[in-house]
């Protein structure tokens, strides 16, 4: 039951974190991107900060370790992310987006590798990254003559946004901090919605509230709060504890899927074959990348099934 219980939650969340990018796409119609950004964290902040206070003793940093760790999640891992992503998403496809994002855990080995020098890649390791990176270029479709073209800008935001988180998660790794990952999260979330705020106001984003009444921008931030952001990182911490770092980074390969069938649902996004075929490139690159963590796991996964 335990197995069935894992892998529902486990769809669960990548069906909530791939129905997030619609959600963007839709709430960006009403919102200006980073404040869109912030006000998502203003609440999920709250939410997850609340959640820590009731779930764990340590509730707030101390020491500066743990400030450190908070820092590089608020600036990386929250405000440098998503406000890559949603100025992105203004100008590609929910099912683009989230197949450029699925670069992350790719980006992220690719960094602990070069902030590790003892920890070379391999040639294979080596090969899967550039895959992924030339996965991103297929979807990106970059014409040499017109390298500015606004969709094309707007895919390498994204793919910016997957480095910043890759380079985030990598860094609050090397950090020595016994931080619970719930108060971290709930700091973060508040300083990098912080830091959009301020990002938003030198850009000069206008500030309309009568247009953020609609109920579909009503709608798609209270969903991103919390839903995406709330309960997604609730399930995400849940599935750590019991699957491990390399199952529920997959989670980066399902979400495309859900983005895809719910922008065609409710936005009339189409999936091109040429945006596939860039995913394809990816996923081959993640596999050669993570080839012996996957090895490993489903030699534990058989381990598991014939000791029942």
């Amino acid at each position: 039951m335990t197995r069935y219980r894992n892998f529902g939650l486990f769809l669960a969340l990548a069906a909530v974190w791939g129905t997030a990018f619609v959600a963007i796409s839709a709430g960006l119609e009403y919102f200006p991107p980073v404040l869109f950004a912030a006000l998502r964290y203003d609440v999920a902040g709250v939410l997850m900060l609340g959640y820590a206070a009731y779930a764990v003793e340590d509730w707030r940093p101390h020491g500066t370790a743990e400030w450190a760790v908070v820092g590089v999640g608020a600036v990386l891992l929250i405000a440098a992310y998503h406000a890559f992503l949603f100025v992105g998403q203004q100008h590609t496809t929910a099912a683009a987006a989230a197949i450029l994002v699925s670069l992350s855990p790719v980006l992220t080995t690719g960094f602990a590798r070069v902030l590790v020098p003892s920890d070379a890649l391999s040639v294979v390791g080596v090969v899967g990254v550039v895959l992924g990176l030339a996965g991103v270029a297929v979807i990106a479709q970059p014409d040499p003559s017109n390298l500015l073209a606004t969709d094309v800008v707007a895919k390498l935001l994204v793919f910016c946004a997957a480095g910043s988180f890759a380079l985030g998660s990598v860094l609050t790794r090397r950090i020595d901090a016994t931080l619970p990952i719930e108060t971290m999260e709930a700091w973060s979330m508040l300083g990098g919605a912080a830091v959009m705020h301020v990002v938003s106001l030198g850009l000069g984003e206008p500030i309309e509230p009568g247009t953020w009444m609609q109920p579909v921008a009503i709608g798609a931030l209270g969903y991103l709060a919390l839903v995406a952001s709330a309960i997604g990182f609730l399930l995400y911490f849940d599935l750590l504890d019991r699957l491990g770092a390399v199952e529920i980074n997959m989670v980066s390969y399902v979400a495309p899927v859900f983005a895809a069938i719910a922008g065609w649902l409710f936005l009339g996004e189409v999936v091109d074959a040429t945006t596939l075929a860039g995913f394809g490139l990816i996923a081959i690159g993640f596999v050669l990348v993570k080839r012996q963590a996957l090895r490993d796991e489903v030699g534990h996964v058989r381990r598991q099934h014939s000791g029942e």
